[in-house]
């Protein structure tokens, strides 16, 4: 014990010596495991639908076509009969309305080729952003739209003023000492990975309203985005969710795919997709610090778009939205079914996350 207390006394001393002579410090980078960076897959989803007995029916289904932030898609529909392609909320889709009496199963959905890149935001020190003050400035019609809440009929799923989210907003502003909003989207990202566990809820239905998530101290993807995005929008700082698939990829190679969401916070300037930052709410590391350096501005290869909020109650009730049927006749019987495979996965490249002592980031 004497003679580690005595190592350590004497590295101080060096440090301050170091430190008083005016020389510079230099603390070594920070490198993380190699992990896929560029990957390629096929991807099929939708609903199976079996119909039997008799009577006649009527199914509706709304899908999204994939995209990723950078790579390459392609896609085809799997049941090419009774659709039609709009757009709706920022987003194309796809919806079919099938109807008939026979018995049958339908494949609704789209079968995709995906090659996806990761996304990386190398500095995580803000300098490119703008205050928050800017961004009400120079983004009035950006800000007005996403930092609103949202709600169904019932509901505010997101809720920016909310008195408990809006007092914890203000300490967290507080002990920030900034109004850079990068660096506020950061201080509340690391305020959610302190206090909210990531937890599903099996049994549990539909998505929690961020003021719950908040009560109970934990949530799924879907319950972090959103108290996220409500404790963003109360400081003033555009925020909107992301749904789509997340891939796991076992030890053979073999990958299945999950539903996910994700978000996506404005921080203008030159930072970002057009001023917009990707943020994995649902991450799961060793510490916050590791939190923010792989998961904050960061959208890996693994995470697949389907749509994205654009901030109004009927972008969010869009969102929620499944298959429907109506059924006419009492022998006529309606079994539905989501999938979501994954086949031909390959590994195009694996890289090492660095981050430095200046707090940049960058793959090797």
């Amino acid at each position: 014990m004497k003679k580690n207390t005595w190592c350590l006394f004497v590295a101080g001393m060096l440090v301050l010596v170091v430190v008083l002579s005016g020389c510079e410090v230099i603390f070594p980078p920070t490198t993380y495991e190699p992990s896929p960076t560029k990957v390629r897959y096929d991807i099929s989803y939708g609903y199976r639908v079996n119909c039997t007995g008799t009577g006649r029916y009527e199914i509706t289904y709304v899908c999204n076509p994939p995209s990723v932030l950078v790579g390459t898609v392609t896609y085809d529909r799997l049941y090419n009969h009774e659709y039609e392609t709009k757009t709706l909320v920022n987003n194309t889709f796809i919806r079919w309305n099938v109807s008939g009496t026979e018995q049958q199963t339908y494949e609704l959905g789209i079968t995709a080729h995906i090659i996806a890149n990761n996304y990386l935001v190398p500095d995580l020190n803000g300098e490119d952003a703008v205050t928050i003050q800017a961004l009400q400035e120079k983004y009035p019609a950006i800000e007005r739209q996403y930092t609103q809440p949202q709600a169904n009929e019932t509901i505010w799923f997101i809720n920016p003023t909310d008195p408990n989210i809006t007092a914890i907003v203000r300490t967290v502003v507080e002990n920030a000492g900034t109004n850079n909003s990068f660096l506020l989207a950061q201080s509340l990202f690391s305020w959610l990975k302190k206090n909210i566990q990531y937890q599903t809820h099996a049994g549990e239905e539909g998505v929690r309203p961020a003021a719950i998530t908040l009560q109970m101290g934990n949530g799924d993807c879907d319950d972090l985005s959103f108290l996220y995005i409500s404790l963003c929008r109360s400081v003033g700082i555009p925020a909107r969710f992301i749904r789509g698939y997340l891939l796991t990829v076992y030890e053979n190679g073999t990958a299945i795919t999950t539903a996910h969401a994700w978000t996506e916070v404005f921080v203008g300037g030159s930072m970002g997709i057009n001023g917009w930052i990707p943020v994995e709410c649902a991450c799961v590391t060793t510490s916050i610090k590791t939190d923010i350096q792989q998961n904050f501005g960061v959208e890996n290869a693994f995470h697949l778009r389907l749509f994205v909020d654009d901030g109004s109650n009927q972008s969010l009730a869009y969102s929620l939205l499944g298959l429907s049927y109506v059924k006419y006749g009492s022998n006529r019987n309606i079994e539905r079914q989501p999938f979501a495979a994954i086949q031909n996965y390959q590994e195009l490249k694996a890289q090492k996350l660095v981050v430095t002592s200046e707090n940049t980031r960058y793959y090797e």
